[in-house]
């Protein structure tokens, strides 16, 4: 297992709810081991098995709820 951890800029989340669907999402991918949004500094660090995932899918997954993970 090779544990990585990226820390994604998240754009548009302005509430505690939309930290945690973040959350919730990035816990969801198979792989992910931790996932923690800081809604201060807009961004989320994502803890995951490098052989099971990838950063890109990590954005791809929080694209999907709505938000901006600039490149």
């Amino acid at each position: 297992m090779a544990n990585q951890t990226v820390t994604l800029p998240v754009r548009g989340m302005t509430c505690a709810n939309c930290a945690r669907s973040v959350e919730r999402k990035l816990r969801s991918i198979p792989g992910v081991t931790q996932a923690a949004v800081d809604l201060e500094h807009a961004s989320t660090a994502v803890t995951f098995d490098a052989d099971r995932t990838r950063p890109e899918a990590l954005a791809d997954a929080v694209r999907e709820l709505g938000f901006e993970v600039p490149a």
